[in-house]
């Protein structure tokens, strides 16, 4: 488990409370990116994915980065494609939130507003979920469930 101290609050990967944000980019190659942002920015490397389409992780200063090739829609975002950028001065990417209970998140955001794509679905080692911002972009929210 990953920790750092700011203003008296403890941010950490996973959160085990309240939520703790990321950033999700799509990348054409995992380990050559998470190389990176290991290289340039002196990221900590927590993950690379595996072979069945998980993310790598990196820590880069007090957040956290998310990795993953592309691919066509899943269960949890049913007409959503991910892509890296066609022309590299058009970027695209997504907001990633991770919470410590993502039910209550659901509930807490949709009674403010939040238009989700579908209610939290289980993938991999998570609980996820996706929200539509009033211009389209897409907001991730997830709940780790492997907290070891």
């Amino acid at each position: 488990m990953s920790s750092v101290r700011i203003e008296q609050k403890s941010y950490e990967m996973p959160p085990r409370d309240g939520f703790t944000v990321t950033h999700f980019i799509t990348v054409a190659d995992i380990d050559r990116s998470a190389r990176f942002y290991e290289k340039v920015f002196g990221g900590r490397i927590l993950s690379r994915g595996d072979s069945k389409g998980a993310s790598g992780h990196i820590q880069i200063a007090n957040t956290w980065l998310i990795v993953n090739v592309g691919g066509g829609p899943t269960p949890d975002k049913p007409s959503v494609t991910l892509s890296i950028p066609a022309d590299p001065d058009k970027v695209s990417s997504f907001l990633n939130i991770r919470v410590a209970d993502i039910r209550a998140c659901y509930e807490l955001w949709k009674s403010r507003g939040a238009e989700f794509i579908t209610e939290p679905k289980e993938k991999y080692d998570e609980i996820r979920c996706y929200i539509r911002d009033p211009d389209g972009y897409i907001i991730e929210v997830g709940q780790s469930t492997d907290l070891t």
